[in-house]
């Protein structure tokens, strides 16, 4: 019976605080057997991966998927170049806007749709500290309006 529905595997938090997000794209993955039952495990990390293009093919560098506990000689490397699945029209834009200039591709999460690993790619451009700090007062000034408007609401003021 196929699952229906999309289940988190993993998160990258850090991305949405260190760049920009400029475009998204959902990409399917190129994965052995052991990674997969290590992934329905809920074991990933995408805190250091990041894509790149060679030769018309997007590859995931850096996730770390733990091997397999009941894994054989089988098991998987953990660290290895996993490749992405789009469609070409998708990688032909990709390299156009990477090429622009300062931009990186992301990967935002990593979940299952209807039992298939996907991943969540961004093109994202690098925020500098200015940047980072203007997002976060900007933040803080949006929850005091929200709590404010609730304490009227409520008659509190």
């Amino acid at each position: 019976m196929k699952e229906k529905g999309r289940k988190v595997i993993a998160t990258n938090r850090r991305a949405r605080h260190n760049y920009t997000i400029l475009d998204t794209y959902e990409a399917g993955i190129a994965l052995v057997g052991t990674e997969v039952k290590s992934l329905r495990e809920g074991k990933a990390s995408l805190v250091d991966a990041f894509a790149t293009v060679d030769n018309g093919e997007v590859w995931l560098r850096g996730l770390h998927i733990p091997e397999f506990s009941h894994g054989t000689w089988t098991n998987h490397s953990p660290r290895r170049t996993r490749k992405l699945l789009l469609h070409k029209r998708e990688i032909e834009h990709l390299v156009g806007k990477s090429r622009e200039g300062n931009q990186t591709l992301v990967p935002l999460s990593m979940y299952f749709s209807d039992g298939k690993v996907k991943v969540e790619l961004a093109l994202a451009k690098g925020k500098q500290d200015y940047d980072k700090r203007q997002d976060l007062a900007r933040r803080q000034a949006e929850r005091e309006v929200t709590r404010e408007i609730g304490r009227r609401v409520k008659g509190m003021r």
